[in-house]
């Protein structure tokens, strides 16, 4: 299951690429950066958060199926 940081960072590049484009289709360069550096930002939170979940399925206390 997706961690808050997964589904903000998934959310911001959403936005962001309609950022881009719009400024694309606009001609609007500084719209299209923005919204370059905000898939960018987005994509990092997200790998924030997937680093995040890993860490806690790593870190968490083994069931008892598996002392087996």
């Amino acid at each position: 299951m997706a961690n808050d940081d997964e589904v903000k960072g998934k959310w911001d590049n959403l936005k962001g690429r309609v950022k881009q484009a719009a400024g694309a289709v606009s001609g609007d360069k500084k719209l299209e950066a923005e919204g370059a550096a905000e898939r960018v930002k987005g994509a990092a939170q997200k790998k924030v958060g997937e680093i995040e979940r890993e860490i806690e399925r790593k870190t968490e206390t083994p069931s008892d199926d598996d002392e087996d």
